[in-house]
């Protein structure tokens, strides 16, 4: 149990300080991971987005049909392989 805890914060660390932006959903579509990647270029803390609905507050209403259609897929259990989608920034602007 010791070896699957110190596996599992370690992968939890990797995320946290990838070079890229990494951030997570639960079946409700609420955030559940925000890595500081993530934090750094969209200006929103993982504390400020935890547990809010990803697409309702942080994608531009013009991609919200097709993220969250993507998104459903993919909670459904179909690949949704090399799907980009901009999330909004703190001052608004989309990042892509």
């Amino acid at each position: 149990e010791k070896q699957s805890e110190t596996i599992a914060n370690d992968l939890t660390k990797l995320i946290d300080t990838a070079n890229a932006p990494i951030f997570g959903i639960d079946t409700e579509g609420n955030i559940n991971e925000w890595n500081q990647k993530t934090a750094e270029i969209t200006g929103f803390s993982k504390e400020e987005v935890m547990g809010k609905d990803l697409v309702a507050h942080y994608i531009s209403d013009e991609f919200k049909v097709a993220v969250f259609a993507v998104l459903a897929r993919a909670l459904q259990g179909y690949p949704t392989a090399n799907s980009e989608f901009p999330l909004r920034t703190r001052g608004g602007r989309p990042l892509q």
